[in-house]
């Protein structure tokens, strides 16, 4: 499971003209999915990006999490998160699973997050196209792999 995690001052994702959510202060998730993710990788990544510390406390020092600092989260599906570029000019995305395996482990991240959260993540619609905009505040964006934890 691979995630793009970027600290939003808003951030909203529209799918066809029409807006599915919405956020203020927070973090926006992009989520990649493959086979080999687990219900232990949805366990070990929600906790870890509900509880990093990115969020400024009053000394301006990156301190606080989004739990602390009361802030929500959107979570949109990302599929090009497990592109391969190895050969050639045109990705391969054979790594990324299918939506009969991924839908329900995305879904499984969601609930989690919103456990971790105590709150409603936003989301997307899985497989749609998806206009997301957001105003990235620092700029924080951070990538993190369950598969390669040391990232």
């Amino acid at each position: 499971m691979r995630a793009v995690v970027q600290r939003v001052s808003w951030a909203h994702v529209t799918v066809e003209g029409k807006r599915t959510s919405e956020i203020g202060k927070g973090l926006l998730i992009l989520l990649g999915i493959e086979d080999a993710d687990t219900q232990e990788d949805i366990e070990w990544l929600s906790r870890k990006i509900a509880n990093l510390r990115i969020f400024n406390d009053g000394d301006g020092v990156m301190n606080k999490s989004v739990i602390e600092e009361g802030g929500d989260a959107i979570v949109v599906s990302q599929f090009t998160l497990h592109a391969s570029t190895k050969k050639g000019n045109r990705p391969s995305y054979i790594r990324a699973s299918k939506p009969e395996v991924a839908i329900p482990l995305y879904e499984a991240f969601v609930g989690q997050l919103e456990g971790q959260l105590s709150r409603k993540v936003g989301t997307g619609i899985f497989g749609a196209d998806m206009k997301v905009a957001l105003l990235n505040d620092g700029p924080v964006t951070l990538f993190i792999d369950t598969k390669n934890k040391d990232l």
